[in-house]
């Protein structure tokens, strides 16, 4: 049986799917690894790395994935048809009958999942896979957004032109930065942990009843409407519910109450499978000092500040918008040994060592969680019709 690892063509994305220490397990559990020349290079492993470890380097990617029983990507694979991305068309090249482990945006992209199944490819959707204590060694989404709650932070402190911490000098007093995190899930708790290691004075808020201990735990302040309504506002999987219109408006008069006195505000908010709600209006923008900063993480999903781009500096009356999309890949060695570990523990229990072959197990909550395609046909309820 063979893993194949290609390099990552989407733009902006710098990690890869495997690293040396990855590869010299999955030898170990019989299989053969081949890397395509480069993958990861831009994540600071060089292709002898992953030689003296025991995977062979293929020159070409389609060399990669016409052989590989398994393939392992960060990225959904490119189709036929998309725009703004290499021409190569990754999925005509998967070997049918394969394994496709990946991200896969299930929400976004049925075209492309589709043509997936018609490939006769049997594909796990990473960001599915159920919130439960054995999957929390494969969960991509927690490992990578731990990182980019840490470079939001960075980011905001590089362009925020102060200091963070409050420092006394003969000269006079410089104030610490106030700095309000949007959302407390991952990424927002790194995010609260970063800014309060770098010396800000830290406010938090989450529509979840759970989040408020966390926010403590780590010297934040907590804001939040805690209504009857705020009490119940935790799905059985531990994200956030969609809120009513007349919650949304009793926080937001918070918040803009309190968006006005931050210097720095990071946005993390996210719902799965709809777009990102909006916590930062244009209006509330407008109220922040000249020289505040807004790092929006929810920019690929819309935003929750509606002001910001993916990837752009927006400036509005002296308050910078960095829209940050894929903030993990600008961490990308740390982000690939993380993302590559994950990978390598859900490949794990799907390897039959004794009969040196692939035995899927459909009654694993896991597997049937993540699973999207197989058979030739999307088998998850979560692949909305007609996107």
């Amino acid at each position: 049986m063979r893993i194949g690892i290609v390099k990552e063509r989407r733009p902006d994305e710098m990690r890869v799917a495997a690293t040396p220490d990855t590869v010299k397990k999955f030898i170990t559990m019989g299989l053969e690894v081949n890397v395509e020349k480069g993958a990861g290079v831009s994540a600071a492993i060089p292709d002898t790395d992953y030689e003296q470890a025991g995977a062979k380097i293929l020159n070409k990617a389609s060399n990669v994935l016409e052989s590989a029983d398994i393939v392992l990507k960060i990225c959904k694979p490119i189709g036929p048809n998309e725009n703004g991305v290499p021409k190569l068309d990754e999925v005509s090249l998967l070997k049918p009958g394969s394994i496709l482990v990946s991200l896969m945006e299930p929400y976004k992209d049925r075209e492309l999942i589709e043509l997936i199944a018609k490939q006769n490819i049997t594909c796990f959707a990473l960001e599915l896979l159920p919130r439960i204590t054995r999957a929390q060694t494969m969960d991509v989404l927690s490992s990578q957004s731990n990182l980019a709650g840490y470079k939001a932070v960075i980011e905001a402190s590089t362009a925020y032109g102060k200091a963070f911490p409050m420092m006394m000098t003969a000269a006079g007093t410089v104030p610490p930065a106030k700095c309000l995190v949007m959302g407390a899930g991952v990424a927002g708790l790194q995010a609260i942990a970063t800014a309060r290691r770098l010396g800000a004075v830290v406010s938090a808020s989450d529509v979840r009843p759970a989040a408020k201990e966390n926010v403590e735990s780590l010297g934040a302040k907590f804001i939040a409407v805690e209504d009857e309504e705020f009490k119940q506002a935790e799905t059985s999987g531990g994200y956030a519910k969609e809120m009513s219109d007349e919650y949304k408006k009793k926080q937001a008069d918070l918040i803009a109450a309190t968006a006005a006195k931050q210097d720095i505000i990071i946005c993390t908010a996210l719902i799965p499978g709809k777009p990102a709600p909006v916590l930062v209006t244009p209006e509330m923008v407008d109220t922040m000092k000249p020289g505040s900063v807004i790092v929006d993480l929810a920019v690929e999903q819309g935003g929750n500040c509606p002001l910001s781009e993916p990837n752009k500096l927006v400036t509005r009356n002296g308050v910078q918008i960095i829209g940050c999309a894929n903030l993990a890949s600008r961490v990308a060695i740390d982000a690939s040994a993380l993302f590559a570990k994950n990978l390598l523990n859900f490949v794990e229990p799907l390897i039959n060592g004794m009969e040196n072959k692939i035995d899927i197990n459909m009654e694993d909550e896991i597997i049937v969680g993540s699973m999207i395609t197989k058979d030739g046909e999307i088998v998850h309820d979560a692949i909305p019709i007609g996107v």
